[in-house]
């Protein structure tokens, strides 16, 4: 039997005090001056201590002491955001406890901010098994409205091709990317994770470089940053530190998993767009190039990494010598990664000397700093020793030929968080300022480019005509009655927007671009992406 929406909701919240315990009482002990246990019992009389006296945690119980002690315990790790999660996941879990029914959408809804908590907090496994369960709600969903009512294509009047311009409609012109025009992309796909990419787990159009490559649109800022790293990792100049900040949703993570592919092992001749955009610089990249990905939401502070040979791995410099290197390049750094002190330039200069070329890609790193920050004892170390980590390696990367560093910082608030946010984004700017190369985000115009390009499949080349006869009518209907459209809408940059846009309107994505861009969670491209998936499935 199918399981209903409130038994994925109640799987989920189950899946949550593994993770919230130990990061709840971490805040607590550390932010609450004497027997932090007792302070919680007096001020949440509706808690009782369990059959040893200590406090005995459930949903309820964390969510009520998350946001009693937000001020003294959690406001510094987290933002405002995070706290109206917690109150929602709180009313949720009332829904649960009096059986009241979870639409669909309350469903998704709720799982989704389990997952956002969740990554919020670095427990990125937990992240991972809610978002699976939330996905598995929408396919739901978009199963039972599919056996309900016919599909739109069948529904929808024949229109006669035979029109007065002999105009094709777009579906008989462009065709949408299966997983588009079936339904059966996930909203979570269209954002891009650089630690699934790593560890294989990503979908197959992230993961795979051939399929990345050709659904991406080389933008001016991408091809620059492409071509610096190329020219770094063969030893032919290059900037040695580069950092990516653009608002939620800008395009950073896509940047790095560009670089990430375009260190790997496949061919450079087999990624659709970077053959060319190198062979015309006359540069080629070398092979053998040792990666490290270090993403902040997927591991916690706390969390202790056991890899082979019986060897725990505790901090970011442990983890990133293990992964340039193996089991040699982490005996070079493991006094440091057991003591939590981190190594000093000299040290990691020797490392990238002996595993160079290496690309270091590190995203999130405000996600995890803000974790440490006022938190002693943790195996990943203080927040100043991984501050002192970030100073020490930036410049021992900028000593060492061969080795590029890449690190993305958050631009807009939901990002950053609340107060150790703050003050770890502050840090890490002053540092990089000193060393970093400046990085240009896609313009609003090339991100019609890369919508289009993701979403849709090329114009096959016996239908570029009707494109462009499309085209050409509608410059001819705004140029014979340009005082009934905006101004500019009749000039030849308008049909070249019309162009890079098909089949969408341009004004479509200028009214998302502007108008719904400035909503902190719609994430720009990432956000036109989720809607016009949709609607595109709708109409095809």
């Amino acid at each position: 039997m199918a399981k209903s929406t409130r038994q994925y909701v109640f799987e989920g919240m189950e899946l949550l005090p593994a993770a919230l315990i130990p990061f709840v009482e971490k805040r607590l002990e550390s932010s609450l001056k004497g027997h932090w246990q007792v302070q919680v019992l007096e001020k949440l009389p509706n808690l009782r201590p369990n059959s040893s006296g200590e406090v005995g945690w459930d949903q309820a119980a964390l969510f009520n002491a998350m946001d009693r002690f937000w001020s003294e315990a959690f406001k510094a790790v987290l933002g405002r955001a995070e706290r109206s999660l917690v109150n929602e996941l709180g009313d949720v879990r009332n829904k649960l406890s009096h059986n009241e029914t979870f639409t669909y959408d309350d469903a998704e809804r709720a799982l989704d901010s389990m997952r956002r908590l969740m990554e919020a907090i670095s427990a990125g496994e937990t992240a991972e098994q809610l978002g699976k369960m939330r996905d598995t709600i929408l396919r739901t969903k978009f199963t039972e409205l599919q056996r309900n009512e016919e599909r739109r294509k069948t529904q929808r009047l024949e229109i006669s091709v035979e029109t007065v311009a002999g105009l094709l409609p777009w579906r008989e012109v462009v065709e949408p990317h299966q997983d588009v025009a079936t339904g059966e992309f996930q909203q979570a796909e269209f954002a891009a994770d650089l630690a699934k990419v790593h560890s294989g787990s990503a979908p197959p159009e992230y993961r795979d470089p051939r399929q990345f490559f050709s659904r991406t649109y080389l933008t001016e800022g991408l091809s620059a940053l492409l071509i610096g790293a190329a020219k770094r990792l063969s030893g032919s100049g290059g900037d040695p530190v580069v950092e990516l900040q653009t608002n939620f949703g800008g395009g950073k993570t896509h940047s790095m998993l560009a670089l990430y592919h375009m260190a790997g092992p496949a061919p450079v001749q087999d990624l659709s767009g970077l053959d060319q955009l190198l062979e015309k610089q006359g540069l080629s990249v070398p092979q053998g190039i040792n990666r490290a990905v270090l993403v902040g939401t997927s591991r916690g502070p706390q969390d202790v990494l056991h890899a082979e040979g019986d060897r725990k791995i505790r901090t970011t410099w442990g983890e990133l010598a293990w992964q340039l290197g193996g089991a040699d390049a982490f005996a070079m750094v493991a006094e440091n990664d057991a003591s939590g002190i981190a190594p000093g330039s000299n040290l990691l200069e020797a490392l990238f000397k002996k595993y160079a070329p290496c690309l270091i890609l590190i995203d999130e790193w405000v996600a995890y700093l803000r974790q440490i920050y006022k938190v002693e004892g943790l195996p990943s170390g203080s927040f100043d020793a991984n501050l002192s980590f970030v100073q020490s390696l930036t410049e021992a990367v900028k000593a060492s030929p061969g080795t590029l560093l890449v690190a993305s910082l958050p631009a807009s608030q939901i990002e950053v968080g609340g107060e150790g946010g703050q003050e770890a984004l502050a840090r890490l700017k002053q540092t990089f300022s000193r060393v970093e190369s400046s990085w240009r985000p896609a313009s609003q115009e090339e991100s019609y480019e890369i919508v289009r390009r993701r979403l849709f499949k090329d114009i096959p080349g016996d239908k570029f005509h009707h494109r462009d006869n499309t085209l050409k009518q509608f410059a001819k209907l705004y140029r014979e009655n340009a005082n009934d459209f905006p101004q500019g809408c009749a000039d030849e940059d308008y049909r070249r927007k019309l162009e890079k846009a098909y089949p969408i309107h341009p004004e479509l994505f200028d009214q998302l671009y502007t108008s719904w861009g400035s909503l902190e969670k719609f994430q720009r491209t990432r956000g036109v992406l989720r809607l016009m998936a949709q609607a595109i499935h709708e109409l095809w």
